[in-house]
């Protein structure tokens, strides 16, 4: 694992690479002092979870406790939560900072529901991403070629018993 310092408006929010799970875990603690400018944050967490039960049973279930550095430099556990739970902390966050996150997912969520009665959404949505990356129409249409071929060739290999494991990721990341 290893540690970096997010920044939001100019406050550090600890994060840590988990190599095994490959993804970013945030501090909760951090995020909480930034989106509500507690003097406190550790207590306005305690208040949050008391005052939403649900939330302080699933911070209790999915949140681990991991190894992060302090101010000072010390190494302390800190509860943190992966990018998808922390959506759901903010979720709980009565605060005006907290608001372009909620406004960010809920149009999200409203996207991919669509995307669910019409996947041809996600597919322009993916275009739209690459081109606003400054990806040219050429590479785009190659990439959307090469992940329809991978997909062809990873369903001949599922129906031919190829089993997913080691052997299985060396061959796709040979395709790509």
């Amino acid at each position: 694992m290893k540690n970096k310092i997010k920044l939001f408006e100019n406050k550090g929010i600890r994060a840590i690479w988990d190599e095994e799970r490959e993804e970013w875990y945030f501090s909760v603690v951090d995020v909480i002092g930034v989106l509500t400018d507690s003097i406190n944050p550790t207590d306005y967490l305690k208040k949050l979870r008391k005052r939403d039960a649900l939330l302080g049973e699933y911070l209790g279930t999915i949140c681990p406790q991991v190894e992060m550095p302090t101010e000072t430099g010390k190494i302390r556990k800190t509860l943190a939560a992966n990018a998808k739970d922390l959506f759901r902390i903010i979720q709980s966050i009565p605060s005006p900072k907290a608001e372009p996150f909620k406004l960010w997912l809920a149009k999200v969520g409203s996207e991919r529901i669509d995307e669910t009665v019409d996947p041809e959404l996600s597919i322009d949505r993916a275009i739209a991403n690459y081109r606003r990356l400054g990806y040219s129409e050429n590479w785009i249409n190659q990439r959307i070629k090469s992940i329809e071929v991978r997909k062809a060739l990873t369903d001949e290999w599922d129906k031919s018993g190829v089993r997913q494991g080691d052997e299985y990721a060396q061959l796709t990341d040979q395709v790509i």
